[in-house]
């Protein structure tokens, strides 16, 4: 059994880190640089380094920053936002990321997916999923096809998820601005297919909230795919991380919660040792 990996993340916006509340209610947390620098000397596995409005401002990623920030650590480094060509991934590798991270551009052009594993390998090429959570009414859940209303949960039809089901999740791009249509389940699939090494998976409705990762999404994607998964989104307590890892999750990420200094990674892989979870020293 692979050991679970602990990873924070940096969410940067306009060269600061920042988090919020279900994206939104932005607060700063410091300067990437030095945030990277504590948590490689604080033990985490790996960090993520995301540019969260690159795409949503139609722009590159903060350059300067990722290079700065990858000179202070020296354990595997993901960047992500603003990555829309083969050429942008391959001056984020030169630049000291270790793996790219696609969400946007992923699904408005699934064959950077492949062209990217191709080029560099599945095991550089992560597919991030920010997931928003959607009920069906009971009647068109137990009723399909027919009776239903156009535009529900039309995707998760598609990707072949079995009926009934009473809830379903969104893929949202632009930063968790712009709703897709796309099934979260089916699209996790379908990135593997493509050839993506993990998944990044976000559920928007528990982002910053602290009440714990929407283990159900976890679960059902975990199940759906082989590749790694990596829990994101609402990690509170340290009971969090154990419940993630149960439900499929193959890493875990946190912000606030390690930015914040409310939780020390050191004390989160005690907690899961003492459980018996495999975990990286």
């Amino acid at each position: 059994m692979l050991a679970i990996r602990i990873i924070p993340c940096l969410d940067v916006d306009g060269g600061r880190v920042v988090k919020g509340t279900k994206f939104l209610n932005l607060r700063d947390a410091g300067d990437p640089v030095e945030v990277a620098k504590r948590y490689d000397r604080e033990g985490a596995d790996e960090v993520v380094f995301l540019d969260i409005t690159a795409s949503s401002q139609n722009r590159k990623i903060l350059l300067e920053v990722v290079k700065k920030t990858a000179e202070q650590v020296f354990i595997p480094l993901t960047v992500g936002g603003g990555i829309r060509t083969l050429a942008d991934m391959h001056t984020l590798l030169r630049s000291g990321a270790d793996k790219v991270s696609i969400n946007t551009s992923a699904v408005k052009t699934p064959g950077l997916i492949s062209e990217g594993a191709e080029k560099y390998g599945s095991q550089c090429i992560v597919v991030a999923i920010d997931a928003k959570r959607r009920i069906a009414p009971r009647d068109e859940v137990l009723s399909p096809p027919h009776g239903r209303r156009a535009g529900l949960i039309p995707a998760t039809q598609q990707a072949g998820r079995p009926y009934p089901s009473s809830h379903s999740w969104e893929v949202y791009i632009h930063g968790g601005r712009t709703p897709t249509g796309l099934d979260a389940v089916g699209w996790a699939r379908k990135a593997e297919k493509l050839g993506a090494g993990e998944i990044l998976l976000t559920s928007m409705d528990c982002d910053g909230t602290k009440e714990g990762y929407d283990t159900k999404l976890l679960k059902e994607v975990s199940e759906a795919v082989k590749i790694p998964v990596i829990a994101s989104g609402g990690a509170g307590k340290k009971g969090h991380f154990y419940d993630a890892w149960k439900s499929g999750a193959s890493a875990c990420l946190a912000a606030s919660l390690f930015h914040y200094r409310e939780m020390s990674i050191e004390t989160v892989k005690e907690y899961l040792k003492n459980k018996g979870v495999p975990i990286r020293s």
